[in-house]
């Protein structure tokens, strides 16, 4: 008989169900409360009810989860220096989705050498979670593959849809059923209109296949997520970080019956991929908040320990601790500053 399908299939593995890994790394009420009371405050930031700005702030991924911890250790203070005027919540992002090809991030091949080993790299990505909020500090992360939330969903405080998914009808509807806010970016043109789709699509209700806990194929009916909100990122068609860009998006989403509070991520295409820009981006957000814009509602930083990047290579001992393996990032102390400006900034705005 003529084989019509698996063509193109060479292997399948089984993965690991999503209930034995929340069996095997439970979620406890340390982390539950570090996960709802920032939810919380990212709700109310996105309302208008907190002054406070969200501040995500980390890592472009996630390769060594030693260096993310330690990252955590020094950004911690720095939550907790600005708390009256930030939520400081940290990136963490396990899924890199690629123009061509490239490592795929740290659930898709967590030991850095091509094996592949995807339930290795989820329980990988939940302990980290878990360790993080048992510490208090609060996580952000990109979903891109529509299984992995039932993995790791539970301890994400904010979510991003990203430039490349914004226009998928999956992430739309998988989006509609998180619990999380959810920040929805612009395409790579630079356009807002399909963020701004996605953001109405996600809203409604949706129905659509899916798996369960036990791992088992299912329908899914959500009910919609109310808290989104739109993040600029620039693209093909230059930045749109600068007041008129922000002005001219916030009267888009008003027409479009939405709140016009929006996020500025301060790199990919308004960076122009440099990672020393990020600041000339904080500086624009920093002077709208001075003066007075109540558009802007948080903004987004490329962070590392190390600034930079670096190519990975077959010898993964010779790479440098804590620099990124994917988009270049501001170091630490770049960070402390830049976060620092924009506080003070609030503080003005608030007087």
């Amino acid at each position: 008989m003529t084989t019509t399908s698996d063509l193109h299939v060479v292997d399948t593995r089984p993965l690991v169900p999503p209930a034995f890994l929340h069996k095997d790394l439970p979620i406890d009420d340390q982390a539950a409360r570090t996960v709802s009371s920032s939810r919380k405050s990212i709700q109310s930031i996105l309302r208008g009810q907190d002054a406070r700005m969200l501040a995500i702030v980390g890592p472009c991924s996630v390769h060594d989860v030693k260096a993310a911890m330690d990252y955590a250790s020094q950004l911690s203070p720095l939550r907790e220096r600005y708390s009256s005027e930030l939520e400081v919540v940290m990136r963490v992002y396990f899924e890199k989705p690629r123009t061509t090809v490239g490592w795929k991030g740290l659930i898709n091949d967590p030991h850095l050498d091509g094996s592949y080993d995807i339930n290795t790299g989820l329980k990988r990505a939940r302990s980290l979670l878990l360790d993080l909020a048992r510490q208090g500090m609060p996580a952000a992360t990109e979903l891109l593959d529509p299984v992995v939330p039932q993995y790791i969903a539970d301890l994400i405080s904010w979510t991003a849809i990203g430039a490349r998914t914004t226009e998928s009808q999956t992430h739309r509807e998988m989006a509609s059923g998180l619990s999380m806010p959810i920040g929805y970016k612009n395409g790579t043109d630079g356009t807002a209109t399909i963020a701004i789709n996605a953001m109405q699509a996600a809203s409604r209700p949706h129905h659509f296949l899916g798996i369960n806990r036990e791992g088992h194929a299912a329908i899914v009916s959500t009910t919609g997520n109310p808290d989104g909100h739109l993040v600029l990122r620039g693209g093909k068609s230059g930045t749109n970080y600068h007041p008129e860009a922000v002005k001219q998006v916030a009267a888009d989403l008003v027409t479009a019956d939405l709140s016009p509070r929006l996020m500025v991520d301060c790199s990919h295409g308004n960076s122009n991929k440099d990672f020393r820009r990020q600041a000339d981006v904080m500086e624009s957000v920093v002077s709208q908040v001075c003066q007075g814009s109540n558009h802007l509602m948080g903004v987004m930083l490329e962070s590392h320990l190390i600034e930079g990047s670096q190519k990975l290579s077959d010898d993964l001992s010779t790479l440098t601790y804590g620099q990124s393996v994917t988009d270049a990032c501001i170091d630490i102390s770049t960070t402390a500053r830049l976060l620092d400006d924009l506080a003070r900034a609030i503080r003005v705005n608030k007087r």
